[in-house]
């Protein structure tokens, strides 16, 4: 079993890892964290970006909180990190999609200000597009 995890680093990511965590304790949990595109960048500019973002993921470069690292060592829990590029609920979708995961867990809101407004309407979109089970952590 998959659990794909939803991550950007606010309060409610965490505490989705936690719930995944806590939930299903013995199978392979996926932190994905997606990059937002403004709609006006040039091709050449995406394929270097998403270049980047390949080598920064090889390196092991990706930034999780100390909070969620500890969890993670705690639980000795199996987990891996994917990152993509593009509109967030369409990417966790898709991303569920291709790889065939069984359950997505998603915070109820991202960061704070408008951020937090937007990504609650990511919550709200891969509710209502995702091909599996979704949870919503509060």
């Amino acid at each position: 079993m998959t659990v794909l995890v939803a991550y950007d680093g606010s309060d409610p990511a965490q505490e989705a890892v936690e719930h995944a965590i806590d939930q299903y304790p013995d199978e392979e949990i996926v932190l994905l964290r997606v990059i937002e595109m403004s709609g006006g960048h040039l091709m050449a500019g995406w394929d270097l970006l998403q270049e980047r973002l390949k080598e920064a993921q090889d390196e092991g470069s990706v930034e999780l909180s100390e909070e969620v690292r500890e969890l993670i060592d705690e639980a000795d829990a199996e987990f891996r990190i994917e990152t993509a590029v593009g509109k967030p609920a369409q990417e966790i979708v898709e991303f569920a999609e291709a790889e065939g995961v069984d359950v997505i867990v998603v915070g109820s809101h991202g960061r704070q200000g408008v951020s937090r407004v937007l990504l609650g309407n990511v919550a709200e979109k891969i509710v209502r597009r995702a091909p599996t089970t979704v949870t919503v952590v509060r």
